[in-house]
């Protein structure tokens, strides 16, 4: 030991430097050094009391520049020792001098008065001497003053200088002794000295208090590089890692939003979760008043008091306060609420896996103050639902090039494999399944192998994996609630994978394993996924952590393992006899080229064996040894032309038999209750279907490529429970029972390939959960009516057509509406569209409207393009003359009383007469349409009077039009700086007194400058979308003749009809009229008997 106090030392030979670690006097250190040596050494201290030491006037900067630089530097969590010369002088100096040298890095704030202070430059002094001993690094900032003036001791600087040296002159005439004097010259000279050695250096210079900010920042930046200070360490290679901090920082929208967010960031284990948590915490922390990791919540939570000690290590990292001690979880809470509220801050809590944890550490975005952002990684999203958190970031797994490039760093430290290992490297990267903790410890332990070694360690990895990736992916198994959670986990690893979730579901739920609930939660854990298909997945690392689960609680004992999957296990297992009660479940399967023959008296002891998969196995012998437990059935190749009668299915969930020999599926039926999947698909012999009375809940049924299948049976019928039928390229099957139309129950029906069905019957309209029709290149040639009115059909394959309902159903309807079709024998009742169908015509002729006029009362809308204003007055009168020939008695339904809604009435009993009121909008709403439509009803009661008073102009907000009878036409003005947001139409009608009902059918919009026709029934006046009400008002333009006409029952007459033209609020002030008439008043002079009415102002 060459002083005590030093614990080693380390040659820098790149800077001629020795590194001393420990605390120790490094004068004493270096002249012993040097004694030994026989030369110069220069040392570099470790284990310093303080990272920096900030030297500073007090009275200049304390409160303002020097008090920030401090706050910013203890943010960046750098340990800073603050020198305050307002201290008492005497012994304490010492310890500062000791200080200074404790420190790694000393900060010299210049200012003008810094010379006026003896303190100070004696601070100087053995700055510089630190530096010149023990290498320590020296920072100055010049703050408003310049260099050259500290340089030269000029300027305001120069006269603080004097000012001190003016002071010790004085002292020394009149005290000082000869020897004291020397010294006292001593110092000036040290002191001019350390000032000009100080310039020398590289700092900042502020002179303008408007940059005190970035160069705050800046200084902070250049300390934490000189520190070498990463707050976090992230990884020797962080491969992949800048692009996902990109991606996190991006949805933390930190210039954007001063809200406080919280993001979660959820992911498997292994999947670099901390990584990238760590690596964003050190690219923005710095950016915030206080940050704060917490590493490993889960383990700490679990640890004595490590609850309460993560709350104070939250507060310690924020506050840098080690004086407060959190008594419970509750005060804690409390306590962090009220210290943090106000401050910006940046907290990481990662591995968080319960919510009493997230509740303890941040309970609400209310303990944050403006502008925080809490990052949680978790394996469990459900920790992250409810709201709990803004926004989530899904980790994704590493792509191809980089799984090879952090693979080989650790295999090879290099960035790519060496030419001998390219092939294998990529077989270990396809088993890493792009798993970062994978790709790092696989690559670790093959480092400096032989290629015989990487194939068999790859070899056993298959069987075995690796023990280190097995305790941490564990983790997240263990977590699981309960033992139900572990075996749905361990069914899905081992048998499951690629299934679909609803049949797994059903299956599982036979077992009594609660899937639904159980699923979910394997899926928020990260153990399981789920992709757009609804197939269930699972990481190729978890599935081996599952099956090495499975294989460790019985090593050497095959038949005690709970579940089989491993081929030569099951191979020996059936071939030796050896099954036991321990096995649940069991799948062995062989090309079908290849098929292996077993007695099914290797079944006699599996009595709990509730999940058997084969494929390409032959059984022989008595199926009785089968166990009755047993959930699902999965036998693909079947070789056998029935079940046989011994074999027990009353406990069977799931039946499938792909690819079989089955003509009949039983000669003695036996009734499963119990029978949700049945799958016969690929069976080439099957003839006929089951009697479906016996398997009342089944729910799916799939008999797809079945092409000697040439009857369905009646009793599909009785399925009351059925959600799905696949028939495809059944090609035999001529037709559906008619049975199959009552079901109620049935969401997709499947039909398409079966090419000899030529129709479907109109009963289809009484399937009413049916959403999903598949009936391409089959025998049917048009699509039945009962397709279109069908109210629950939402996708659709058939006759061509193709896509959502709402989009191919106007096709239909136009396809039906071809010269080449006969309506007139396709269609029986004027009701056969639904009344829900909108259909546009496009370059009409008035020979295909009038081919189709006496169903144009049931479209839901009709539009219509003509190429002609001659040809608008033609269509236009085939239209109006179907819609007057009709007497449509459905309106009495329509609830049209609401003023919410876009119609509103109001009713006077006048004699024997009823007066109708109706208001109709189309449009957008806005605070000018609000204030006209309450004015407009306001005024529509008519009080048994017949009086009619509405508003007039309200130029320029609204314009309006009126006429006599049931139509009014005007010309669109222009309205500079505004734009047309609303039209409304208000219409007076005369009717017998019984009449409940509004009476409009129809309305109809003419613009007889574009020759276009717009329909509109009265339901859909009634429920308009807003796009639907935008088109008509986007479609009507200033300068535009428009027409609009309202149709009503034939015992209403239309009285009055008055049209408002809405328009936005101000813009401009001009406004152009084209051809408005005049307003005047407009009396109705029918006599009193015949219910007149008193005049009507518009």
């Amino acid at each position: 030991m060459l002083v005590t106090g030093v614990e080693s030392v380390e040659s820098d030979c790149s800077s001629n430097t020795l590194k001393v670690i420990g605390k120790a006097d490094p004068d004493k250190v270096r002249d012993k050094l040097e004694q030994k040596s026989k030369r110069k050494v220069v040392l570099s201290m470790e284990n310093k009391l303080y990272e920096v030491f900030l030297s500073f006037r007090g009275k200049d900067t304390r409160a303002s520049f020097t008090s920030h630089l401090y706050a910013s530097l203890q943010n960046a969590g750098i340990n800073v020792f603050r020198d305050d010369d307002s201290l008492q002088r005497g012994d304490q100096i010492s310890s500062l001098l000791q200080l200074i040298e404790e420190s790694r890095i000393s900060v010299i704030v210049f200012s003008r008065n810094y010379a006026d202070s003896r303190w100070c430059l004696d601070e100087l002094v053995k700055i510089m001497e630190c530096q010149r001993t023990i290498g320590q690094i020296v920072v100055p900032v010049f703050y408003d003053v310049d260099p050259s003036e500290v340089r030269h001791q000029k300027g305001e600087f120069g006269k603080a200088f004097q000012n001190l040296l003016n002071r010790i002159s004085k002292d020394e005439d009149e005290s000082l002794s000869e020897e004291e004097k020397d010294e006292l010259l001593h110092c000036k000279l040290s002191w001019i000295e350390a000032l000009r050695g100080a310039t020398n250096i590289a700092g900042f210079v502020v002179l303008d208090s408007k940059n005190e900010n970035k160069a705050i920042k800046d200084i902070v930046e250049k300390i934490t590089h000189l520190l070498d200070k990463t707050d976090l360490f992230i990884a020797d290679k962080p491969v992949g890692v800048g692009s996902r901090v990109q991606d996190v920082i991006e949805l933390l929208d930190i210039q954007q939003s001063n809200d406080v967010l919280l993001l979660g960031m959820w992911g498997m284990g292994g999947i670099g979760k901390t990584t990238i948590a760590k690596a964003i915490y050190n690219e923005i922390g710095r950016n915030f008043e206080g940050r704060s990791f917490l590493a490993n919540v889960r383990e700490v939570w679990d640890e004595n008091a490590g609850k309460v000690n993560l709350q104070e290590q939250l507060l310690f990292d924020i506050c840098k306060d080690m004086t407060i001690k959190i008594q419970s979880i509750e005060s804690g809470k409390i306590i962090l609420k009220d210290r943090l509220c106000r401050k910006r801050v940046l907290i990481l809590l990662d591995d968080v896996n319960t919510l009493d944890q997230l509740n303890a550490l941040c309970g609400s975005h209310k303990w944050f103050g403006p502008g925080s952002r809490i990052i949680i990684t978790t394996r469990d999203k459900h920790i992250l639902s409810g709201n709990r958190v803004n926004k989530v970031f899904k980790m994704k797994h590493m792509v191809e090039s980089e799984s090879i490039e952090l693979f080989s760093w650790h295999a090879f430290k290099q960035a790519s494999p060496t030419n001998d290992f390219v092939e294998i490297s990529r077989n270990v990267v396809e088993y890493s399944g792009g798993l970062p903790l994978a790709l790092e410890v696989l690559g670790s332990y093959l480092f400096d192998r032989e290629v015989t070694e990487w194939k068999s360690a790859l070899d056993k990895l298959k069987r075995i994996p690796n023990n280190q990736l097995q305790k941490k992916l564990r983790i997240s198994y263990d977590a699981l609630n309960d033992d139900i959670e572990k075996e749905i986990f361990l069914d899905v690893a081992c048998f499951f994978i690629g299934m679909d979730r609803n049949d797994v579901t059903l299956i599982l739920n036979g077992c009594g394993l609660f899937a639904e609930i159980g699923i979910s939660i394997l899926v928020e854990r990260s153990l399981v996924t789920v992709d757009d298909k609804n197939k269930l997945g699972m990481h190729d690392l978890l599935r081996d952590m599952g099956r090495e689960i499975i294989r460790e609680k019985s090593p050497e004992e095959l038949e005690e393992r709970c579940r089989l999957w491993f081929h030569d296990d099951v191979l020996h297992v059936l071939s030796e006899q050896t099954g036991t009660k321990a096995i649940k479940g069991l799948t062995l399967k062989f090309p079908r080229a290849n098929e292996k023959c077993f007695s099914t008296k290797a079944f006699k002891k599996m009595t709990r064996l509730r999940l058997l998969q084969l494929a390409g196995v032959k059984l022989d012998g008595d199926f009785e040894y089968l166990s009755r437990n047993l959930r699902w059935l999965s036998w693909n190749g079947f070789s056998l032309t029935h079940i046989p009668t011994n074999f027990y299915k009353g406990s069977l969930v799931s039946i499938e038999l792909e690819n079989s020999n089955v003509k009949l599926l039983w000669k003695e039926a036996q009734r499963m209750e119990k029978l949700k999947i049945l799958n016969l698909s690929h069976s080439h012999c099957l003839t006929h279907t089951p009697d479906f009375s016996y398997m009342p809940n089944l729910e799916k049924l799939v008999l797809k490529d079945c092409p000697m299948l040439s009857e369905v049976s009646p009793s599909i019928g009785n399925l009351s429970e059925i959600l799905l039928i696949d028939l495809e390229d059944c090609v035999s099957l001529r037709s559906l029972p008619g049975s199959i139309y009552k079901l109620k129950s049935l969401k997709t029906l499947i039909l398409s390939g079966c090419i000899m069905i030529d129709e479907l019957e109109e009963d289809i309209e009484q399937m009413e959960s049916l959403t999903i029709l598949l009936a391409n290149n089959t025998g049917i040639k048009r699509v039945p009516f009962s397709v279109v009115r069908s109210k629950s059909i939402g996708y659709i394959s058939l006759c061509g057509h193709e896509g959502f309902s709402r989009d191919v159903f106007p096709s239909i309807i136009w396809s039906w509406l071809s010269p080449t079709n006969n309506l007139s024998s396709l269609v029986q009742t004027s009701n056969v569209m639904s009344s829900l169908v909108s259909v546009d015509v496009p370059n009409s002729s008035s020979h295909e409207l009038l081919s189709i006029s006496k169903y144009l009362p049931s479209l839901r809308s009709l539009w219509v393009e003509c190429s002609s204003e001659l040809q608008l007055s033609h269509d236009a009168a085939i239209i109006l003359d179907a819609l007057y020939a009709t007497d449509y008695k459905g309106f009495e339904s329509i609830a049209i009383t609401s003023q919410v809604s876009n119609m509103t009435t109001s009713t006077s009993q006048v004699s024997e007469h009823s007066f109708k009121s109706l208001l109709i909008q189309m449009g957008t709403n806005c605070q000018v349409t609000n204030i006209l439509k309450e004015k407009i009803v306001q005024n529509m009661d008519l009080n048994g009077s017949g009086d009619c008073l509405l508003p007039t102009d309200g130029y320029p907000d609204w314009l309006t039009f009126h006429s006599e009878g049931s139509s009014v036409t005007f010309q669109v003005p222009q309205v500079e700086g505004r734009s047309l947001k609303t039209m409304m139409c208000i219409v007076y009608t005369s009717t017998p007194a019984n009449m409940i009902s509004s009476g409009l059918k129809n309305m109809l919009v003419k613009n007889h400058t574009k020759a276009t026709i717009q329909l509109y029934k009265s339901e859909a006046l009634v429920s308009f979308e807003d796009e639907e009400s935008q088109r008509v008002i986007s479609s009507i333009e200033p300068g535009n003749k428009v027409e609009v006409i309202v149709v009503f029952e034939n015992s209403f007459i239309v009285k009055k009809t008055a049209v408002y033209l809405v328009y936005d609020e101000q813009i401009g002030e001009k406004v152009e009229l084209y051809d408005v008439p005049e307003r005047k008043k407009i009396e109705w002079n029918e006599s009193k008997k015949d219910g007149a009415c008193k005049p009507f102002y518009c």
